[in-house]
């Protein structure tokens, strides 16, 4: 019968699989010392790869539903957002966006035509809200139509009064419309007559919800230009502009841009341009704002053809340098966020790097002129061409290491030749392999609080918890330390941003977003949002990839090297991560007793919610580990953060590929320069192989050398 579980075995004592000796060294003496270079799906190095494009990957829309009901009359065809016969019109006052006249506007420098496309765009917003006024009479029916009224009324009181509402957003049904260019008719109609309110379409039912984009940016700037910029989006007429009021204040256009950005920037960029009046005096610098190629749909094309989004491929080369601030700088110098960069995998900071890496609203022209700028963060950019679309995390066939030991030395107390120890250990795990943990990198280097609890604190929906062990300081007194000490000891995140150094680009958006909407769960929760989402979903993954590394030492442990009844294991040799449930074959007793598996096809479930667990002691641990650290009812999904997390697989044994060595001795130069105490006898070993996608070298090294890295 088997025995019951020993909960008490944790992963503090992680397990080796080869019993040679080992040897000491020391790794990443310098970034240099530990080379990483992303194989692609091709099997290329990222590093010496061609033009060739990424592969293209195709997504297919769903179709609407379809529901029977009543259709309104109205014949779409008369909703026209051109307005070429009222141009004359435009020019005069009173047809500006929001009512404004045209006298309180200062327009940037540019030729008659930028102002005729301005115009035109004024005069169709103007012309779109006096006729969707007429429209809603026609696609709604007085009861609905005067609902609608009550509740942009409620609306806009809701947000004048002094008091906050803490319950859900509210919202109004305008019923099921069945015609899909008629609901499109209605969509348009709602936005244009009610800006500060959003459509949203659920089985061609039409839903309104107050706008927080709108009233957001109402806070940052009158609530005329906001009006007028919401028409202005909505309108969608393509090679148009909007331009905001003239604005002295340099940060306070900073804080527009960054508004527009982040929350349009996939649809519009933002420029500043002194007015015509601008003088040292009277710095009229106003943001205009223009829609990107790709935005304007369908109606721009009369083909019916969508332009394509803009993406552009390139190899990134950085050298001890964290991959989150590499990317935060680059968005600062191309204008982008951080969620418009997508890649393959995470790379070591302390390493020279080379990753295939996309970024979307980019051309490869403007990536290269940022080159010479970048090169001053240690950072170069090659292979840069156009591609079809953004990559995601997994997609490469794996890594390739250039890492050099150096100071190699025996163990304590091994009298052995050391060359020998050395060779033997490269033979082992050459034919033995490792055991997969996940590496130390995956859980941050902070010693106080690692990545891995903050993952589960999300996975519990703690968000304010999730916030401060972010913020939790080191025993340092840098101004980075500093400031978190501020804050934990505060909570004002206005000071603390004051405080945070300008390179902590993570730290700082995080601020911004607490300082805007508060240190409260929901504050807490929009400042999550600060993040892309492979950011926020990484802390996740480092809470399960805690458990998993636990759970691989309870099993070697537990079990040995014997795969017994119970157990899960791939049949198939080339899978990744990411099998299927349905490929994960549970071991048999008669399978056990005839030894048909062996322990390098056993895999152990990565936590979530689509994953099958082992029917043995393993198992059973799992569940203790759950109830442990509460998630015993954890559905595995964050809905408020948008984070689903499915799970998936991982072998327990990882062998290396293409495997090479040179030991190499100290140059008797370089010893004399050295002085009279140099270690004469300190060798170093040159390494070089292949690991594949999600394997860490540093695990690798650990059981070769059988020391702790």
């Amino acid at each position: 019968m088997e025995e019951d579980a020993d909960d008490g075995i944790r992963s503090g004592s992680l397990c080796f699989i080869n019993d040679h000796v080992g040897f000491q060294g020391s790794i990443k003496t310098s970034p240099g010392d530990f080379i990483v270079t992303e194989i692609d799906e091709q099997g290329r190095l990222v590093s010496k790869a061609t033009d060739e494009p990424l592969r293209e990957f195709s997504k297919t829309q769903p179709e609407p539903s379809n529901c029977q009901v009543k259709k309104p009359k109205l014949n779409t065809q008369t909703v026209d957002l051109d307005c070429e016969n009222n141009k004359e019109a435009a020019k005069s006052p009173g047809h500006s966006p929001a009512g404004r006249s045209e006298g309180d506007r200062v327009q940037p420098a540019g030729s008659d035509r930028d102002s005729e496309k301005e115009n035109s765009v004024r005069c169709a917003t103007s012309k779109c809200e006096v006729e969707s006024v007429g429209l809603l009479s026609s696609l709604l029916d007085e009861s609905t139509h005067t609902s609608l009224d009550h509740f942009a009324r409620d609306v806009k009181e809701m947000w004048n009064s002094s008091t906050e509402l803490t319950e859900p957003s509210p919202e109004l049904s305008l019923g099921r419309i069945l015609d899909k260019r008629q609901r499109a008719a209605l969509h348009s109609a709602v936005r244009q007559t009610f800006p500060f309110l959003i459509t949203v379409g659920n089985n061609s039912e039409v839903v309104v919800k107050p706008s927080l984009e709108y009233k957001e940016l109402s806070h940052l700037v009158s609530e005329e230009e906001a009006l007028g910029f919401f028409r202005y989006l909505d309108a969608k007429k393509e090679n148009s502009k909007f331009t905001f009021q003239p604005d002295p204040n340099k940060d306070h256009r900073k804080a527009v841009h960054h508004f527009l950005n982040k929350k349009f920037g996939n649809l519009v960029e933002t420029k500043s341009f002194p007015g015509q009046s601008h003088s040292a005096g009277n710095p009229n610098t106003a943001i205009t704002v223009r829609f990107r190629e790709k935005a304007h749909g369908k109606r721009a094309h009369p083909e019916g053809k969508r332009r394509r989004a803009v993406y552009t491929a390139f190899t990134l080369q950085k050298e001890n340098l964290e991959m989150f601030e590499a990317i935060g700088f680059l968005a600062i110098q191309l204008g982008v966020i951080p969620s418009d960069f997508s890649y393959a995998g995470l790379k070591d900071k302390k390493a020279i790097t080379y990753q295939s890496m996309v970024v979307r609203k980019v051309t490869p022209e403007r990536l290269k002129t940022i080159e010479e700028e970048i090169k001053k963060k240690r950072m170069n950019v090659f292979n840069v061409r156009s591609v079809d679309d953004s990559l995601r995390l997994g997609q490469l066939k794996g890594n390739h290491f250039e890492i050099i030991i150096r100071n190699l030395r025996n163990q304590p107390n091994d009298s052995a030749n050391l060359r020998e120890r050395v060779l033997e250990a490269i033979e082992n795990v050459k034919n033995k392999g490792f055991v997969n943990y996940y590496g130390p990198q995956r859980f941050g280097k902070g010693k106080k609080i690692q990545t891995d609890r903050i993952g589960l604190a999300l996975l519990k929906n703690e968000m304010v918890k999730a916030i401060k062990l972010f913020l939790t300081p080191e025993d340092a007194d840098d101004p980075v330390n500093k400031a978190k000490k501020y804050f934990l000891q505060t909570e004002d995140a206005k000071g603390t941003l004051s405080l945070m150094p300008e390179f902590r680009v993570r730290e700082r958006a995080l601020l911004e977003s607490l300082h805007r909407f508060g240190v409260t769960e929901e504050g807490c929760v929009q400042a999550w949002f600060s993040f892309p989402h492979s950011m926020r979903i990484f802390y996740i993954h480092a809470y399960s990839s805690r458990i998993w590394n636990e759970a691989a030492s309870y099993r070697l442990a537990a079990y040995g090297p014997k795969v017994v009844k119970g157990d899960l294991v791939c049949l198939d040799e080339d899978a990744d991560e990411h099998l299927p449930s349905s490929k994960v074959h549970l071991v048999t007793e008669e399978e056990e007793s005839a030894d048909t598996y062996a322990l390098h096809q056993v895999v152990l479930p990565v936590l979530g919610y689509n994953v099958q667990y082992p029917e043995n002691k393993v198992g059973r641990w799992y569940q203790g580990v759950l109830g442990r650290d509460g998630l015993q009812a954890c559905r595995f999904r964050v809905p408020a953060l948008k984070l689903n997390v499915p799970g998936c697989y991982r072998h327990i044994v990882k062998h290396p590929h293409n495997v090479s060595h040179r030991l190499v001795h100290p140059d008797p130069a370089e010893l004399r320069a050295e002085g009279p105490h140099a270690d004469d006898t300190a060798s170093s070993l040159a390494l070089s192989f292949d690991l594949d996608a999600s394997c860490y070298a540093t695990v690798c090294l650990r059981e070769m050398m059988k020391d702790d890295i």
